[in-house]
């Protein structure tokens, strides 16, 4: 009886524990080497923009925002997606711009408003 009711519960930790660490973004992480379609890293660029509005890292206008190009380009490290997000009615000019950018798999690297 011991060993079912622990078997019990090692299988519903288990299944629970990924859900409750889960951040958002969460479901944009990839294992492996091939490259990501570039409907996903948007998808996953519109994701990490919506968290980074949420946790007051960027501003509230950012959110209406939509996504302006999504190229692959030469990073430090070897090819990675630059995502940018353009916000014309930006007032500081050095933040009208937003990137993001993404291993080839479509894993979140980081965003500024440098492009660098």
């Amino acid at each position: 009886m011991k060993n079912s009711i622990f078997a019990a519960l090692t299988l519903t930790t288990a299944l629970w524990t990924p859900a409750a660490f889960a951040s958002e973004g969460g479901s944009c992480h990839f294992h492996g080497n091939k490259p990501a379609a570039e409907a996903t890293v948007s998808g996953c660029a519109a994701q990490r923009k919506a968290a980074l509005v949420k946790s007051g890292k960027i501003d509230a206008s950012w959110s209406s925002v939509k996504l302006d190009k999504i190229e692959s380009v030469d990073g430090k490290k070897g090819k990675e997606w630059k995502v940018t997000f353009k916000d014309t009615a930006a007032k500081d000019k050095t933040k009208e711009t937003l990137y993001m950018f993404f291993t080839p798999p479509g894993n979140f690297i980081a965003s500024n408003f440098t492009g660098q």
